[in-house]
């Protein structure tokens, strides 16, 4: 397989508004400093950020730019009304589907997270589905999250021998420089509307 390269660091920008931006974060920005820096250098304006993505993975992220959004934004998280999706290429063959609920521990010390067999301090639930879309030594899988732990797709891949490609922190031996995970799609509701972005990294297309 030939190595993805994290590309350039500049920040795409699919939508804007008074409001809300729209953005493609690259591999190697952090989404909490870094990507609003760009964004108000692009546009100008205030940048809130409303959720994350780890530094080495790339995708579909919305900012808000009052605090008005930023608290409605807030509010469809909590509620579970902001649906993320996700396409991630992994080794190995996963089932055709399916829906995983697991129990995960953060070593904040080592920045790494475990998948437990039971409920204590620290631990948090969490739940996936996904789909498959193709088969073979390595496999594209599209993912949706209800939840959103730390690392959470790739500890849940991971624990079940299919760790992503790119992924060495859990378990991959391969030469990509970043885990092949990309948030591809992210909808919400905004002052009545449901909004819903899409964007697929080239790795997922075809």
């Amino acid at each position: 397989m030939k190595p993805i390269s994290p590309g350039d660091k500049s920040v795409e920008i699919l939508y804007s508004d008074r409001e809300l931006a729209v953005i493609v974060k690259p591999v190697g920005l952090d989404s909490e400093a870094e990507v609003p820096a760009a964004i108000k250098k692009a546009i100008g304006g205030e940048c809130f950020t409303i959720h994350r993505l780890d530094k080495n993975v790339g995708g579909v992220m919305v900012y808000a730019r009052t605090k008005a959004a930023a608290a409605a934004l807030s509010r469809a998280i909590q509620e579970g009304t902001m649906v993320k999706e996700y396409v991630a290429m992994v080794h190995g063959c996963p089932p055709e589907s399916g829906d995983w609920e697991d129990l995960l521990l953060k070593d904040s010390a080592k920045n790494k997270v475990f998948v437990v067999k039971r409920m204590r301090g620290g631990v948090k639930k969490a739940r996936l589905e996904f789909t498959r879309l193709t088969e073979g030594e390595t496999s594209l899988v599209r993912i949706r999250l209800h939840t959103g732990r730390s690392h959470q797709i790739r500890v849940q891949f991971s624990s079940r021998k299919f760790p992503l490609v790119g992924d060495h922190k859990y378990g991959a031996r391969d030469d990509q420089t970043a885990p092949m995970l990309f948030s591809c799609c992210i909808t919400f509701p905004f002052k009545g509307k449901t909004l819903r972005f899409e964007k697929l990294p080239e790795w997922a297309m075809g």
